[in-house]
C-alpha cells in the first residue's frame, strides 16, 4: 500500500519518473544520438540541479530511486527500479561513486553482495533536483484548478501503476 504525496506536483513527478523507467531499455537513445533537448541526451529533464548538470537523466533517476528506497539497493534492484539492464546500472553506479553521490557497501546479510546507498552529497543532490522539479511542475500546473491538478496526479499515478501489466 503506497501513500500518495500530498502535493500534486510531487505525485505527478513520481508518476512520470516511474513511467520513464518503464519505457523500455532501448527507447532511451535517439536514433541520431541527440534528443529533443539538445546534444545532452534524449529526454533530458528540465529540472536537473546545477550540481547535477554533469549527470545524465539515468544518473539522476538512480539518485531518485536510492532516495525513495527504504534500504540500500543491490545493483540488480537498482537496475529494475530505473528501467535499465544490469551492466548499465553498474556503469551508473560507478559514475555516481566517481561524483561522490553514491557509495558501495557490503550487504550485512550476504558479504558476497554489494548494496548501493546515497552519500550525504547524493542526498543534497536529490533534494535540489526534487525542489527544482517541484517548482517546474508547480509553474506548469498554475493554469490548472486544484481539482484538475489532483485529477492529473491521480490519473498519471494510475497509468504508472498499470503500465506494462
Amino acid at each position: 500500500m503506497s501513500t500518495e504525496p500530498v502535493n500534486p506536483a510531487d505525485a505527478i513527478a513520481t508518476a512520470l519518473s516511474r513511467l520513464r523507467a518503464r519505457r523500455g531499455l532501448h527507447s532511451r537513445q535517439h536514433p541520431h544520438g541527440r534528443g529533443p533537448h539538445g546534444p545532452h541526451g534524449w529526454g533530458r529533464t528540465p529540472w536537473v540541479a546545477d550540481g547535477a548538470r554533469q549527470g545524465t537523466p539515468a544518473v539522476i533517476r538512480m539518485v531518485e530511486a536510492l532516495a525513495a528506497a527504504s534500504d540500500p539497493l543491490s545493483v540488480s534492484g537498482l537496475a529494475e527500479a530505473i528501467g535499465v539492464d544490469q551492466p548499465r546500472a553498474s556503469r551508473l553506479v560507478q559514475q555516481g561513486v566517481d561524483r561522490g553521490w553514491v557509495r558501495r557497501e557490503v550487504d550485512p546479510d550476504d558479504a558476497r553482495r554489494t548494496r548501493i546507498a546515497l552519500t550525504e552529497e547524493g542526498v543534497r543532490l536529490f533534494r535540489g533536483v526534487r525542489g527544482e522539479r517541484r517548482e517546474a511542475l508547480s509553474r506548469a500546473l498554475a493554469a490548472f484548478s486544484d481539482e484538475e491538478s489532483a485529477e492529473l496526479a491521480r490519473l498519471l499515478t494510475k497509468l504508472a501503476d498499470n503500465w506494462g501489466v
